[in-house]
């Protein structure tokens, strides 16, 4: 009965101990899985260094430190530069020597703005007065009288440069050019100002009041250099 009793216990005794082993290897299976989820959790999260396919560089391996040192005088190298000269206007008109530079030193002689309207009227004025070719003859351009010795405006000059102040003067002084001075000081249009020409008692024919009056552009034409 006692022999029976413990063999009894024995059997329980194993059944208990059996079952137990059961539910620890369950326990730890099911804590294994769990543990792997994790990991798989942990590693999708992370991100992975991206991996080069090309070696790095000593510069990417090491970053060294950059300093910036400030230096109060810098040597600054010597520029060379070319020499010029600038030509006062009278005598840039004078070196040119053309017509249309002699209509400019009448204006800069009165102190008149040498402006396009102004040079073209004098240069239409000139040829009026005298052939283009030959626009300089006897120093005497616009057949003016003031000065050069002859009433009817066929005397001379000694130089072009003398002609041009005389022409500047007889227009500045002369109370019968007060619309033709004040044409030309405020560099009037052309046909305004070359009315007040044809009115004035510059030309006993007034230019027949501008029917005689040609309007083509006018050649430029180079006097002889003695002419100045």
């Amino acid at each position: 009965m006692a022999s029976s009793h413990r063999a009894t216990r024995s059997s329980a005794t194993g059944l208990l101990s059996g079952e137990l082993k059961q539910r620890a290897w369950s326990a730890l299976s099911w804590g294994a899985v769990v543990a792997v989820v994790a990991l798989v959790a942990v590693f999708s999260v992370v991100p992975t260094a991206p991996h080069s396919s090309t070696a790095l560089t000593g510069a990417e391996q090491y970053e060294k430190p950059q300093t910036l040192v400030a230096v109060s005088h810098v040597a600054t190298p010597e520029v060379t530069r070319d020499s010029f000269e600038v030509i006062p206007g009278r005598v840039a008109f004078i070196n040119s020597g053309t017509n249309y530079d002699w209509a400019k030193l009448v204006l800069d002689s009165a102190g008149w703005p040498v402006t396009d309207n102004n040079v073209t009227v004098i240069t239409r004025w000139m040829r009026q007065e005298n052939y283009i070719d030959t626009w300089w003859n006897r120093n005497n351009p616009l057949n003016n009288g003031w000065g050069s010795g002859g009433n009817s405006g066929l005397g001379s000059y000694p130089s072009l440069v003398v002609a041009a102040e005389n022409a500047a003067d007889a227009l500045l002084t002369h109370p019968g050019y007060s619309e033709i001075r004040a044409a030309f000081a405020r560099s009037a249009p052309t046909e305004v100002t070359e009315a007040a020409i044809w009115a004035s008692p510059w030309a006993s024919s007034h230019y027949a009041n501008g029917s005689h009056w040609h309007y083509t552009p006018v050649p430029v034409v180079k006097a002889p250099p003695g002419a100045w």
